[in-house]
């Protein structure tokens, strides 16, 4: 069973660590193997396209180097990353695995862009960094890198298949984390895009529409959304929503309850 794991912006390899950890002491009797995607941590901020290249090759070159001939295929991602894993299933490449695709757990991912922000403050500073950076990624997920909307990266990704193959999806999500919209990374609708008659609103609810009718047509898979609340202390990063976002991965406590508990039985 290989378990790829996949950083968010600006991020590295280990950043997902305790999520191996816990998988491998929750599952001691299960043969798990462990990809710690490291490609595209020099630099995230290029496009998705890009990023998505280098994430399938690594993944090649690491079954081809290795001799590893995976039963099960899951992948764990946090913010950014999940929708970097989710272009990769587009890929030609990817799709002689298409068959053993088995667990996709989603930390905190802007699946549905960062559309209808919770936090003026936030959305600020992300306009600002994609000024400064001049990230294409960012402009990606705020749906500005096309002047027709349906021509968007993002919404072209809502149409795509990949996600009805796994046998299970698990959508991680907190109310705390201002960085991802709660509702994008549910992917489900919120009250802002239901009452938007502009074409953000109409893109929105298509590309909600676009997720989940797939996945509601398959029999036999399973689709969970946890929403989290951390135990956090007062600070500007708790303010801002960065403390939650950042809690997804560093918060032993939050990470052994929720495995031990609960979605260690989805890696199986």
């Amino acid at each position: 069973h290989l378990i790829v794991c996949v950083h968010g912006l600006d991020g590295n390899s280990g950043d997902l660590r305790l999520f191996r950890c816990y998988l491998e002491m929750a599952l001691p009797s299960t043969r798990l193997d462990f990809l710690m995607s490291e490609v595209n941590q020099a630099d995230t901020f290029v496009t998705f396209e890009e990023m998505t290249e280098k994430l399938v090759q690594e993944i090649r070159h690491y079954i081809e180097a290795y001799s590893i001939f995976p039963s099960k295929l899951s992948f764990i991602g946090h913010s950014l990353g999940n929708i970097i894993i989710r272009s990769a299933l587009t890929h030609p490449d990817m799709r002689l695995f298409a068959g053993k695709f088995h667990t996709l757990l989603s930390l905190s991912g802007p699946h549905l862009g960062m559309l209808y922000p919770t936090s003026p403050l936030v959305s600020t500073g992300l306009w600002l960094m994609q000024k400064w950076k001049k990230s294409d990624a960012l402009q990606q997920l705020s749906l500005h890198d096309h002047t027709d909307l349906r021509q968007t990266f993002l919404y072209k990704l809502s149409k795509s298949s990949g996600l009805e193959y796994f046998k299970n999806i698990l959508l991680v999500s907190s109310t705390q984390d201002h960085y991802v919209p709660y509702h994008s990374a549910r992917m489900e609708m919120c009250r802002a895009a239901a009452k938007d008659s502009s074409e953000f609103g109409t893109i929105y609810r298509e590309m909600v529409t676009n997720l989940m009718a797939p996945l509601k047509s398959k029999t036999g898979s399973t689709l969970v959304r946890y929403s989290v609340y951390h135990g956090l202390p007062s600070s500007a990063n708790s303010f801002i929503g960065r403390a939650a976002h950042i809690a997804m991965l560093d918060s032993e406590l939050f990470i052994e309850k929720m495995l031990l508990v609960s979605a260690m039985d989805y890696f199986r």
